[in-house]
């Protein structure tokens, strides 16, 4: 991808409002935009996520309940729901060692490493560890969409519902994760959606970047 091209579809894509429910996204772009999530990177490459593919009608039901009535959760076809880890813990960490120590051998540096990410990280305080694995996650959602739009899939990123509510519907209190963020996949309605027709609007670049050199 040329960084014209990488441009023109950052500017294709938007938080769409209105999909046609009766064009899916196909499964192998549902695919390559999951593979796009677990490829992202995250700190110390704990993954310390997981990500929760719903298609079921009902269920997709329940939870835009939950998201205030938002539309694309029912009318996209797929809704991703990212999941952060509520707590780094040994088990959790060994896991990721060890994952490393099967692609890359039983090297002394990797338990040397995922040692001091114990000694840090086990005794802060559950949320602030809960925070930091939520901003993990957020990494793998810009991946999706970036890989989305490169698909011309349209997503909608939604932080508007009650997180409880989630957590309760997929059962994700017993798995000792918390709902993040939501991304419905599916296609655009032209018809429909308020916000198509207007032009994109960002902060120019003298803005927001403050140059140091």
């Amino acid at each position: 991808m040329t960084i014209e091209n990488l441009n023109a579809r950052l500017n294709w894509r938007y938080a769409t409002k209105k999909m046609d429910p009766s064009k899916p996204v196909p499964q192998d772009k549902v695919d390559a935009i999951i593979e796009a999530a677990r490829m992202a990177p995250t700190s110390s490459g704990t993954q310390p996520f997981e990500l929760f593919v719903v298609t079921n009608s009902e269920v997709r039901g329940e939870l835009r309940n939950a998201a205030y009535d938002q539309s694309p959760v029912t009318e996209g076809s797929h809704l991703l729901v990212f999941a952060a880890w509520d707590n780094y813990t040994e088990d959790r960490i060994d896991e990721v060692a060890q994952l490393n120590k099967d692609a890359r051998g039983d090297l002394p540096a990797i338990d040397e490493y995922y040692g001091n990410l114990k000694a840090n990280y086990l005794p802060r305080d559950a949320e602030i560890n809960a925070a930091h694995a939520a901003r993990q996650a957020y990494i793998a959602l810009g991946f999706s969409m970036l890989a989305a739009a490169e698909l011309e899939v349209d997503t909608t990123p939604m932080e508007g519902f009650v997180p409880a509510d989630v957590d309760k519907i997929l059962g994700l209190d017993e798995l000792g994760l918390r709902s993040v963020v939501l991304l419905a996949l599916g296609y655009r309605d032209p018809s429909g959606d308020w916000l198509l027709p207007m032009p994109k609007v960002r902060k120019s670049r003298d803005a927001m970047v403050t140059q140091i050199d």
